[in-house]
């Protein structure tokens, strides 16, 4: 054998050990590319029911706020009108209250103690503030 021979041999060779690493590289990855394929599909199937079930969902919840919002106009409008009806009350019946509870006040005093007690000593009356007594000297001091 020549040196020619035996070169051609080892590039036949290096060839065949090139093709046979190549043909396995692309086998294993048509097995990937099947598997992936085969993965893809089972996401897709599984996919679609959640995604129409998150879309339900959404609705539901927009259904619900638009329920909550009506609830809290309802509820304002509630406010608002028990908050004129409170001034309204408070200017019919406030001012005339207020006079006929002093008118009384006025007649009690005036016609003094109905209740036949004697009135109480001025000097050892006390006022009771917060738990603790308070002479009369120091409340004097107080109103003023």
């Amino acid at each position: 054998m020549s040196g020619g021979e035996v070169a051609g041999i080892l590039v036949a060779v290096f060839w065949a050990i090139l093709v046979s690493f190549l043909a396995v590289v692309l086998v294993r990855l048509a097995q990937v590319l099947k598997a992936t394929t085969e993965l893809v599909a089972e996401v897709t199937d599984q996919a679609v029911p959640l995604l129409a079930d998150a879309s339900r969902t959404v609705r539901s919840a927009r259904t619900q706020l638009d329920r909550v919002d009506a609830i809290a106009s309802d509820v304002q409008e509630v406010t608002s009108n028990a908050s004129a009806l409170s001034s309204t009350v408070a200017s019919a019946f406030g001012g005339p209250l207020v006079k006929v509870a002093a008118f009384g006040y006025g007649v009690r005093k005036a016609l003094g103690r109905t209740d036949g007690a004697p009135p109480p000593d001025r000097k050892s009356r006390r006022t009771v503030i917060v738990g603790r007594t308070v002479p009369a000297a120091r409340r004097r001091k107080q109103k003023g």
